[in-house]
């Protein structure tokens, strides 16, 4: 019989709500992972995704042998990792002589695998190889632009699937309102080839331009590298349907939550109430049977008394 574990102290409860689904999501982190055997372009690439997203990322450097993202069963472990780190992202790296610098991105859903694109990692430079100016550097929290520069980007069905993985993977968390002066970096992609992508890191730099409107420069500052798409692989339509279902945002009521198992709760607050300070009246239907009795009994008295006079008379 399967037994429901409720948390029984605060810490465990806020940490159970902190996961449970949301009409607003959290923004979403990711999971860096190093495969059995890596290369040293892999490693500094895992490295600067990381640097990237260090303010939402979480890095294991162990070496993983039983994670194959694309194999039946090769995904348990992947999907174990996500679940203990709450991420529903994940980049996988490894290296071998079939796939050489091999770089796997993948989104998960209800921390179990929902797609995956396999991309080979060819003229990598590091942001170490930049020459510019450290005010220039990425900042944490900042949010970057994307320009996808080339029409197979909506003709070609794998390209169509990198920009939605890459979007996602670099966002950072859903605003509402976004200041426009705190975006510093954008990231150019161009397609070179149907198989073939260049992908470039570049900072803004604000010049002068004799109107309000300043002029914009980019400035590569890395990482920079080539990715070729090996193998991609899309989710089914009912796990895409059921992904992007949206809930219906009801109207929030104080004091009221739901539960799978106690169903709609709420809480009453009631102060303390002072007696002394209370008016009884005596119109209280409390107190209608204790006058009636009391009468009938006045009256039941009164014959008796009646009728002893009535008898003493004779």
């Amino acid at each position: 019989m399967m037994q429901i574990k409720t948390p029984k102290t605060l810490k465990a409860r806020r940490a159970i709500e902190k996961r449970a689904p949301k009409l607003v999501e959290n923004g979403k982190k990711t999971l860096i992972l190093h495969g059995t055997k890596t290369s040293g372009v892999i490693n500094s690439v895992l490295t600067e995704i990381f640097h990237l997203k260090r303010d939402s990322a979480v890095k294991y450097s162990k070496r993983n042998d039983n994670i194959h993202p694309f194999e039946a069963g090769g995904e348990t472990s992947l999907e174990f990792f996500s679940l203990k780190t709450d991420c529903s992202l994940f980049v996988y790296g490894s290296h071998s002589k079939k796939r050489p610098n091999n770089l796997v991105l993948g989104r998960t859903y209800d921390h179990h695998v929902y797609d995956l694109i396999e991309l080979g990692i060819d003229k990598f430079r590091s942001m170490e190889s930049f020459e510019f100016e450290k005010r220039l550097a990425p900042k944490i929290g900042s949010k970057p632009f994307f320009a996808f520069i080339g029409e197979l980007f909506e003709t070609q069905e794998e390209l169509k699937h990198l920009k939605e993985v890459l979007l996602d993977l670099f966002r950072g968390e859903v605003v509402e309102n976004l200041n426009l002066a705190g975006i510093d970096r954008v990231f150019v992609v161009t397609a070179v080839s149907p198989g073939t992508v260049l992908m470039q890191h570049c900072a803004l730099r604000l010049r002068r331009s004799g109107t309000a409107v300043p002029r914009m420069e980019l400035v590569e500052v890395g990482p920079s590298m080539d990715l070729i798409v090996r193998r991609h692989r899309l989710p089914s339509d009912g796990l895409r349907k059921e992904a992007v279902k949206s809930a219906h945002r009801a109207k929030k009521m104080k004091n009221v939550s739901s539960d799978v198992i106690k169903g709609r709760t709420g809480k009453i607050y009631m102060p303390d109430q002072e007696l002394e300070k209370m008016q009884m009246t005596s119109k209280v239907k409390g107190l209608k049977r204790e006058r009636r009795e009391a009468r009938q009994s006045k009256k039941e008295s009164n014959e008796d008394s009646k009728k002893r006079k009535i008898e003493s008379d004779e």
